[in-house]
């Protein structure tokens, strides 16, 4: 009876700890993601996202064209982040770019995001770490002041954003995204 305890305690230990992770060598990733463009605005660029070995690519054209200016893509479903000290994880490969990591408390498409900017360094693997703190409510690019502060328990959904006001081809290769 001790001996079955005891492995009842290492096994909930184990799941307390166990970590959130996108898994992208899962065939169905793909479906909880989508684009969100310019074009909602009348802008020219485009965007996607593919897997290929175990690695997504987000990519795709930046045009300043038509008031436009920004690309994303978001994925909705399961999000089981922990709130506190423990951080989001990216592991990503970049162009040199300055890209946006953007968190939403609610399922909707619009509302206040809450926005942590990073710059990829072009053809070098990084690991970044996000806290919870990190992160700026913004609408539609301008900061909200009164926002509540961000608990990743209650994040919905997360997605990237390219908005740096640079015309042209972009990819964001992401490796690992959990935490």
């Amino acid at each position: 009876m001790k001996t079955i305890l005891l492995v009842l305690s290492i096994m909930q230990s184990a799941n307390l700890s166990a970590q959130w992770k996108i898994d992208f060598s899962n065939p169905d990733e793909l479906n909880y993601w989508y684009r969100v463009n310019d074009g909602v605005m009348g802008g020219l660029s485009q965007s996607n996202l593919r897997i290929v070995d175990k690695i997504a690519y987000f990519e795709g054209v930046l045009s300043l064209e038509n008031n436009g200016g920004f690309a994303s893509v978001r994925r909705v479903g399961t999000l089981a982040l922990e709130s506190g000290n423990k951080p989001i994880m990216v592991e990503i490969n970049g162009d040199g770019r300055n890209y946006q990591l953007r968190l939403r408390t609610n399922k909707g498409g619009d509302g206040v995001a809450y926005v942590a900017s990073f710059i990829s360094r072009r053809g070098e693997w990084q690991s970044l770490s996000f806290k919870e703190k990190d992160f700026v409510a913004q609408f539609r690019g301008r900061i909200v002041s009164r926002a509540p502060a961000l608990l990743f328990t209650d994040v919905k959904q997360l997605g990237f954003m390219l908005a740096d006001k640079q015309p042209g081809s972009f990819q964001l290769a992401i490796k690992d995204l959990g935490q």
